[in-house]
């Protein structure tokens, strides 16, 4: 898995009139959890800015005033007008606690239902998933070579190794639907 380099300082002052001077200034509030202690702190627009605008997930190597630590982007919050990123949470990791993440899905080969007139369609982008970080790939790759027309893979049919997934069993992740060819070519064929 990749790692994102965030450097951040600890906030003195905490609430809406602190965290709105704070956004005045580019800063981003922050907050870590995980640790021994929650730690409040900000970081610059800028510097989380290409860890936010990605589908990507990466490892966090998060510096607050010289205190180094690992730690994985739990949440991000928009503000519902402008869009603007507004404050993030982050989430401390250990070698030997397990953390919850969500992780993109990949789908890989030609499917049956595609050669046969169908449309492969991707119903979950992301994936919710239990386990420790350094068994976390950095994207789930599903094989899709098998998928015949009209035909779905769900959660409950996947199984990585070292991981839990959390989803509902019954979530389709992807899907082979039927077109208006398929559909003309199969009752012609009638």
């Amino acid at each position: 898995m990749k790692t994102f380099q965030l450097e951040g300082s600890k906030r003195e002052l905490i609430g809406k009139k602190a965290a709105k001077a704070y956004r005045k200034e580019s800063l981003v509030p922050g907050v870590l959890y995980g640790g021994e202690e929650t730690v409040h702190f900000t970081v610059s627009k800028e510097g989380i800015r290409k860890l936010i605008y990605t589908p990507e997930i990466y490892i966090v190597a998060l510096t607050i005033d010289g205190k180094a630590c690992q730690a994985i982007l739990k949440d991000a919050q928009f503000h519902p007008v402008s869009d603007e990123l507004i404050h993030v949470d982050f989430i401390q990791i250990f070698d030997n606690k397990p953390v919850i993440v969500e992780i993109p899905v990949v789908l890989e080969g030609l499917a049956e239902g595609v050669k046969a007139g169908g449309k492969l369609s991707l119903e979950i982008r992301k994936l919710k998933v239990k386990g420790l970080y350094k068994d976390f790939p950095e994207k789930l790759v599903i094989n899709v070579e098998n998928l015949g027309l009209g035909k779905t893979i769900q959660v409950g049919n996947l199984n990585f190794d070292k991981l839990e997934l959390l989803n509902a069993k019954d979530n389709v992740v992807a899907a082979v639907k039927l077109t208006r060819a398929a559909r003309g070519a199969a009752a012609a064929a009638k």
